[in-house]
């Protein structure tokens, strides 16, 4: 089957494919020996690339508009960098330009919160795999631009299974939450949609298996609450050394960013967090 497909430029500066898809907000990819990626979102596919200043997303042409929407396309990421560095915080401010081509997807509900759901105590190579296990079991097989791939199965097909089957998968105790936890979002997921703040994260860590770092990430990256601000061992090594912190409690580390950022905390930090991982790994190469 053939489809016409369309083509998305848009400024590298504030588009990196690398910083978008690798910052650990989306699983789903492949880079490819040439340095595109072949990304999927949901039951969708495309093509990211960059050349000469230029971030370009090959996509179908119906779905132009999902693609420029999960990009997060129309909105004004200079603004929110010079926001960043507004603050007179000289970390924040270096992260922020540094991760400025890193844009925060509007991902499909379901994927981001289930995938975070299999992310706890987990590397991003294993969370990967898994995903793709899941979605080779259990999703609808497609084709994009003489590529493969599986959809990313429904709740409500992933709620039919049961733990043994994701223990097979290879989930661990994750297996135990994942059916339960799709149920539950299948059965009750819109009424999630209203929430903001605290009442969001106590509405999120009711689900099986999720934590308050995991309802975080889920409420930052499925439900777009851009004051949520998860707090992993990354986090927790700038509080320390970057911010001088003391506290060890992580909720505690979460309140101090969220009341120092304010509204746009959970963006600035995927820029923070972003910025610390990369330079540490760097200077162990």
């Amino acid at each position: 089957m053939h489809f016409t497909m369309r083509e998305i430029f848009f400024k590298s500066e504030y588009f990196s494919p690398k910083d978008t898809l690798e910052c650990g907000q989306v699983f789903r990819f492949v880079r490819e020996e040439n340095g595109d990626y072949f990304f999927l979102s949901a039951d969708k596919a495309c093509l990211l690339s960059q050349s000469g200043g230029e971030t370009r997303v090959l996509c179908e042409e119906g779905e132009e508009a999902y693609f420029r929407a999960l990009f997060d396309l129309g909105r004004d990421y200079a603004a929110l960098v010079n926001e960043a560095k507004g603050f007179g915080v000289p970390f924040l401010a270096r992260a922020a330009e540094f991760s400025k081509g890193l844009r925060i997807l509007r991902q499909d509900r379901a994927e981001c919160f289930l995938s975070f759901l299999l992310s706890q105590q987990n590397n991003i190579p294993r969370i990967r795999k898994m995903l793709f296990a899941l979605c080779a079991a259990l999703g609808d097989k497609k084709e994009f631009s003489g590529r493969e791939y599986h959809a990313f199965p429904s709740p409500q097909k992933i709620a039919e299974r049961d733990e043994a089957f994701y223990r097979a998968l290879g989930f661990g105790y994750r297996a135990k939450y994942l059916p339960a936890a799709a149920k539950k979002l299948a059965e009750e997921g819109d009424a999630l949609d209203s929430l903001k703040g605290a009442a969001l994260k106590k509405a999120l860590v009711a689900y099986p298996g999720v934590g308050n770092k995991v309802a975080d990430c889920i409420a930052l990256f499925a439900f777009r609450d851009e004051s949520a601000f998860p707090v992993d061992t990354w986090v927790e090594k700038l509080y320390r050394e970057d911010f001088g912190g003391k506290e060890t409690d992580r909720e505690k580390i979460n309140r101090f960013f969220r009341e120092k950022f304010g509204a746009h905390a959970g963006v600035f930090q995927q820029y923070l967090f972003y910025y610390k991982r990369e330079t540490e790994r760097r200077r162990e190469l």
